[in-house]
Protein backbone atom coordinates (compact mmCIF):
# COMPACT_ATOMS: atom_id res chain seq x y z
CA UNK A 1 0.00 0.00 0.00
CA UNK A 2 1.00 3.59 -1.08
CA UNK A 3 1.78 5.72 1.82
CA UNK A 4 -0.88 8.82 2.46
CA UNK A 5 -2.10 11.38 5.02
CA UNK A 6 -5.27 11.99 6.51
CA UNK A 7 -6.53 15.38 7.88
CA UNK A 8 -9.58 15.88 9.49
CA UNK A 9 -11.46 17.64 12.29
CA UNK A 10 -13.85 16.56 15.25
CA UNK A 11 -17.43 17.31 14.51
CA UNK A 12 -17.65 19.27 17.57
CA UNK A 13 -14.89 21.97 15.81
CA UNK A 14 -12.93 21.31 19.05
CA UNK A 15 -10.03 18.99 17.41
CA UNK A 16 -8.10 18.83 14.94
CA UNK A 17 -6.00 15.46 14.07
CA UNK A 18 -4.07 14.17 11.40
CA UNK A 19 -2.32 11.00 10.77
CA UNK A 20 -0.04 8.73 8.12
CA UNK A 21 1.07 5.36 7.02
CA UNK A 22 4.19 6.10 6.24
CA UNK A 23 5.86 2.71 5.68
CA UNK A 24 7.13 3.19 1.91
CA UNK A 25 9.13 6.77 2.58
CA UNK A 26 10.72 5.43 5.89
CA UNK A 27 11.76 2.13 3.84
CA UNK A 28 13.50 4.64 1.16
CA UNK A 29 15.02 6.99 3.46
CA UNK A 30 16.06 3.90 5.82
CA UNK A 31 17.75 2.34 2.53
CA UNK A 32 19.35 5.52 1.08
CA UNK A 33 21.01 6.10 4.46
CA UNK A 34 21.77 2.77 5.21
CA UNK A 35 20.84 3.09 9.07
CA UNK A 36 21.14 0.15 11.38
CA UNK A 37 17.79 -0.62 13.49
CA UNK A 38 18.10 1.80 15.74
CA UNK A 39 18.61 4.77 13.43
CA UNK A 40 16.20 3.67 10.95
CA UNK A 41 13.48 3.98 14.09
CA UNK A 42 14.62 7.39 15.30
CA UNK A 43 14.70 9.07 11.54
CA UNK A 44 11.28 7.16 10.89
CA UNK A 45 9.71 8.55 13.68
CA UNK A 46 11.24 12.20 12.23
CA UNK A 47 10.20 11.60 8.90
CA UNK A 48 7.07 10.63 9.90
CA UNK A 49 6.18 13.83 11.82
CA UNK A 50 7.62 16.02 9.59
CA UNK A 51 5.31 14.78 6.80
CA UNK A 52 2.42 15.73 9.15
CA UNK A 53 3.80 19.07 10.26
CA UNK A 54 4.62 19.92 7.15
CA UNK A 55 1.05 19.39 5.45
CA UNK A 56 -0.39 21.28 8.02
CA UNK A 57 1.68 24.79 6.95
CA UNK A 58 -0.57 24.80 3.56
CA UNK A 59 1.79 27.55 1.75
CA UNK A 60 2.45 27.01 -1.42
CA UNK A 61 6.43 26.08 -1.88
CA UNK A 62 6.82 26.49 1.67
CA UNK A 63 8.65 23.77 3.09
CA UNK A 64 9.35 22.57 7.36
CA UNK A 65 13.03 21.54 8.77
CA UNK A 66 12.86 19.25 12.01
CA UNK A 67 16.09 18.92 13.40
CA UNK A 68 17.00 16.83 16.30
CA UNK A 69 20.31 17.53 18.38
CA UNK A 70 19.79 14.97 20.99
CA UNK A 71 24.31 14.15 22.29
CA UNK A 72 23.42 10.54 21.25
CA UNK A 73 25.76 8.10 18.81
CA UNK A 74 22.78 8.80 16.02
CA UNK A 75 24.09 12.72 16.12
CA UNK A 76 22.00 15.06 14.23
CA UNK A 77 18.48 14.04 12.22
CA UNK A 78 17.26 16.72 9.66
CA UNK A 79 14.64 15.96 7.73
CA UNK A 80 12.57 18.76 5.94
CA UNK A 81 8.92 18.00 4.12
CA UNK A 82 6.89 20.47 1.22
CA UNK A 83 4.38 21.57 2.10
CA UNK A 84 1.99 18.39 1.06
CA UNK A 85 3.89 16.11 3.61
CA UNK A 86 6.77 14.79 0.87
CA UNK A 87 9.80 14.48 2.94
CA UNK A 88 13.57 14.20 2.55
CA UNK A 89 16.55 14.10 5.57
CA UNK A 90 19.96 12.55 6.69
CA UNK A 91 21.36 11.94 9.97
CA UNK A 92 24.77 12.16 11.24
CA UNK A 93 25.61 8.62 11.96
CA UNK A 94 23.75 5.91 10.68
CA UNK A 95 25.75 3.34 11.92
CA UNK A 96 24.57 2.99 15.62
CA UNK A 97 24.82 -0.01 17.74
CA UNK A 98 21.40 -2.08 18.89
CA UNK A 99 20.29 -0.68 22.15
CA UNK A 100 16.92 -2.10 23.08
CA UNK A 101 14.68 -1.16 26.53
CA UNK A 102 13.47 -4.60 26.39
CA UNK A 103 14.07 -7.94 24.23
CA UNK A 104 12.31 -6.65 20.73
CA UNK A 105 12.04 -2.77 21.76
CA UNK A 106 14.43 -0.60 20.18
CA UNK A 107 15.51 2.51 22.68
CA UNK A 108 15.20 5.24 20.59
CA UNK A 109 15.62 7.71 23.54
CA UNK A 110 19.29 6.25 23.99
CA UNK A 111 19.68 6.53 19.90
CA UNK A 112 18.79 9.99 19.97
CA UNK A 113 19.80 11.15 23.21
CA UNK A 114 18.60 14.11 26.08
CA UNK A 115 20.85 16.33 25.93
CA UNK A 116 20.34 19.11 23.66
CA UNK A 117 16.86 20.68 21.09
CA UNK A 118 14.44 20.04 18.79
CA UNK A 119 14.37 22.75 16.11
CA UNK A 120 11.68 23.64 13.74
CA UNK A 121 12.22 26.26 10.71
CA UNK A 122 8.97 27.35 8.89
CA UNK A 123 9.37 28.68 5.55
CA UNK A 124 6.52 30.34 4.86
CA UNK A 125 7.70 32.33 1.57
CA UNK A 126 8.11 35.77 3.98
CA UNK A 127 10.72 37.50 4.67
CA UNK A 128 12.26 35.69 7.51
CA UNK A 129 11.90 32.23 8.45
CA UNK A 130 10.09 31.53 11.83
CA UNK A 131 11.84 29.06 14.17
CA UNK A 132 11.48 27.82 17.29
CA UNK A 133 13.03 25.21 19.34
CA UNK A 134 12.59 23.29 22.65
CA UNK A 135 15.03 21.08 24.81
CA UNK A 136 14.41 17.65 24.75
CA UNK A 137 11.95 15.54 26.86
CA UNK A 138 12.76 12.01 26.40
CA UNK A 139 14.46 11.42 22.77
CA UNK A 140 11.47 9.64 21.89
CA UNK A 141 10.62 12.29 18.93
CA UNK A 142 6.55 11.52 19.29
CA UNK A 143 7.19 13.28 23.24
CA UNK A 144 9.48 15.92 21.88
CA UNK A 145 7.07 17.32 19.22
CA UNK A 146 4.46 17.35 21.53
CA UNK A 147 6.74 19.81 23.56
CA UNK A 148 7.62 21.98 20.53
CA UNK A 149 3.37 22.29 19.80
CA UNK A 150 2.80 23.04 23.46
CA UNK A 151 6.10 25.41 24.54
CA UNK A 152 6.69 27.07 21.47
CA UNK A 153 3.09 27.18 19.55
CA UNK A 154 1.07 27.29 22.56
CA UNK A 155 -1.12 24.49 21.54
CA UNK A 156 -2.07 21.75 23.20
CA UNK A 157 -0.81 18.53 20.96
CA UNK A 158 -0.79 14.42 21.49
CA UNK A 159 1.70 13.32 18.90
CA UNK A 160 2.24 9.04 18.50
CA UNK A 161 4.84 8.04 16.24
CA UNK A 162 6.08 4.02 15.23
CA UNK A 163 8.22 2.36 13.65
CA UNK A 164 8.16 -1.19 13.66
CA UNK A 165 11.99 -2.92 11.99
CA UNK A 166 12.42 -6.49 11.39
CA UNK A 167 15.16 -8.30 12.63
CA UNK A 168 16.40 -8.45 9.06
CA UNK A 169 16.17 -4.67 9.03
CA UNK A 170 13.46 -4.14 6.93
CA UNK A 171 10.81 -1.95 8.15
CA UNK A 172 7.47 -3.58 8.39
CA UNK A 173 5.33 -0.56 9.37
CA UNK A 174 5.54 3.04 10.11
CA UNK A 175 3.14 5.58 11.18
CA UNK A 176 1.93 8.25 13.65
CA UNK A 177 -1.07 10.35 14.46
CA UNK A 178 -1.14 14.53 15.58
CA UNK A 179 -3.94 15.46 17.83
CA UNK A 180 -4.51 19.09 18.55
CA UNK A 181 -6.98 20.95 20.52
CA UNK A 182 -8.05 24.33 19.04
CA UNK A 183 -9.41 27.51 21.19
CA UNK A 184 -12.15 27.18 23.18
CA UNK A 185 -12.43 23.75 23.83
CA UNK A 186 -13.79 22.47 27.36
CA UNK A 187 -12.29 20.45 29.88
CA UNK A 188 -14.47 17.65 29.33
CA UNK A 189 -12.98 17.38 25.64
CA UNK A 190 -9.53 17.05 27.01
CA UNK A 191 -10.09 14.04 29.32
CA UNK A 192 -12.05 12.23 26.34
CA UNK A 193 -8.92 12.25 24.65
CA UNK A 194 -6.82 11.18 27.37
CA UNK A 195 -8.90 8.39 27.72
CA UNK A 196 -8.83 7.46 24.01
CA UNK A 197 -5.28 7.77 23.54
CA UNK A 198 -4.49 5.81 27.34
CA UNK A 199 -7.12 3.00 25.53
CA UNK A 200 -5.85 3.05 21.89
CA UNK A 201 -1.90 2.19 23.98
CA UNK A 202 1.18 2.29 22.05
CA UNK A 203 0.91 3.08 18.48
CA UNK A 204 3.37 0.19 17.20
CA UNK A 205 0.42 -2.04 18.67
CA UNK A 206 -1.96 -0.14 16.37
CA UNK A 207 0.09 -0.58 13.15
CA UNK A 208 0.52 -3.91 13.54
CA UNK A 209 -3.35 -4.41 13.82
CA UNK A 210 -3.48 -2.05 10.89
CA UNK A 211 -1.93 0.73 9.50
CA UNK A 212 -4.00 2.87 7.73
CA UNK A 213 -4.71 6.31 8.80
CA UNK A 214 -8.21 6.16 8.96
CA UNK A 215 -8.20 3.38 11.88
CA UNK A 216 -5.26 4.69 13.68
CA UNK A 217 -8.08 8.43 14.42
CA UNK A 218 -10.75 5.42 14.58
CA UNK A 219 -9.26 3.68 17.71
CA UNK A 220 -7.94 7.00 19.12
CA UNK A 221 -10.21 9.10 18.55
CA UNK A 222 -13.11 6.28 18.88
CA UNK A 223 -15.32 8.52 21.56
CA UNK A 224 -15.18 11.61 18.87
CA UNK A 225 -17.09 11.66 15.38
CA UNK A 226 -14.97 12.56 12.81
CA UNK A 227 -14.91 13.90 9.70
CA UNK A 228 -11.81 13.62 7.20
CA UNK A 229 -11.09 16.63 5.38
CA UNK A 230 -8.20 15.58 3.06
CA UNK A 231 -6.58 12.47 2.08
CA UNK A 232 -3.11 12.84 0.23
CA UNK A 233 -0.03 10.54 -0.81
CA UNK A 234 3.03 11.23 0.64
CA UNK A 235 6.80 9.72 -0.14
CA UNK A 236 9.64 10.80 0.33
CA UNK A 237 11.01 13.11 -2.15
CA UNK A 238 14.11 15.19 -2.96
CA UNK A 239 14.17 17.96 -5.10
CA UNK A 240 18.08 17.97 -5.83
CA UNK A 241 19.33 18.27 -9.43
CA UNK A 242 22.38 18.91 -11.36
CA UNK A 243 21.41 22.81 -11.58
CA UNK A 244 21.00 23.17 -7.88
CA UNK A 245 24.28 20.89 -7.17
CA UNK A 246 25.95 23.78 -9.76
CA UNK A 247 24.67 26.46 -7.76
CA UNK A 248 26.09 25.05 -4.37
CA UNK A 249 29.49 24.89 -6.43
CA UNK A 250 29.32 28.41 -7.40
CA UNK A 251 28.68 29.39 -3.80
CA UNK A 252 31.99 27.68 -2.72
CA UNK A 253 33.94 30.99 -4.61
CA UNK A 254 35.99 31.86 -7.02
CA UNK A 255 39.17 31.09 -4.85
CA UNK A 256 37.90 27.18 -4.21
CA UNK A 257 36.67 27.02 -7.40
CA UNK A 258 39.77 27.91 -9.38
CA UNK A 259 41.79 25.16 -7.35
CA UNK A 260 38.46 22.46 -8.10
CA UNK A 261 39.15 23.48 -12.41
CA UNK A 262 42.68 22.78 -11.75
CA UNK A 263 42.23 18.89 -10.64
CA UNK A 264 42.15 16.68 -13.98
CA UNK A 265 39.75 14.78 -12.24
CA UNK A 266 37.02 17.33 -11.76
CA UNK A 267 34.46 17.05 -9.03
CA UNK A 268 31.71 14.77 -7.81
CA UNK A 269 28.79 15.15 -5.30
CA UNK A 270 26.55 13.74 -4.09
CA UNK A 271 23.15 14.69 -2.23
CA UNK A 272 23.27 13.98 1.55
CA UNK A 273 19.16 13.50 1.19
CA UNK A 274 19.33 10.94 -1.51
CA UNK A 275 21.43 8.48 -3.65
CA UNK A 276 22.42 10.78 -6.78
CA UNK A 277 25.54 11.58 -8.04
CA UNK A 278 26.52 14.56 -10.35
CA UNK A 279 30.28 14.68 -11.48
CA UNK A 280 31.81 17.86 -13.06
CA UNK A 281 34.86 17.94 -15.65
CA UNK A 282 37.51 20.53 -15.12
CA UNK A 283 36.08 22.01 -18.21
CA UNK A 284 32.27 22.50 -16.67
CA UNK A 285 33.65 24.20 -13.91
CA UNK A 286 35.33 26.42 -15.47
CA UNK A 287 32.47 27.44 -17.16
CA UNK A 288 30.24 28.12 -13.85
CA UNK A 289 33.88 30.34 -13.02
CA UNK A 290 32.92 32.08 -16.39
CA UNK A 291 29.02 32.91 -15.65
CA UNK A 292 30.04 33.59 -11.90
CA UNK A 293 32.04 36.68 -13.03
CA UNK A 294 29.58 37.74 -15.51
CA UNK A 295 26.98 37.78 -12.79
Amino acid sequence: MSDYLVRGMSMDGYVKVAAICSTELVRRGAQIQKTTPNATAAFGRALTAASMMGNMQKVENGSMTLQIRGGGPIGTITVVSDAVGNVRGCVTEPNVPLVEKYPGKLDVGATVGTDGTLTVIRDLQMKEPYIGSVQLVSGEIGDDVTAYFVQSEQVPTACALGVLVDRDRSVLRAGGYLIQLLPGAPEGIIDRLEKGIMAAGPVTNLLMENDDPESLLRRVMKDFELEILETVPVEYRCYCSRERMAAALVSLGRKQLTELAEDPNGIELTCQFCDSRQRFTPEEIRELLEKASKA
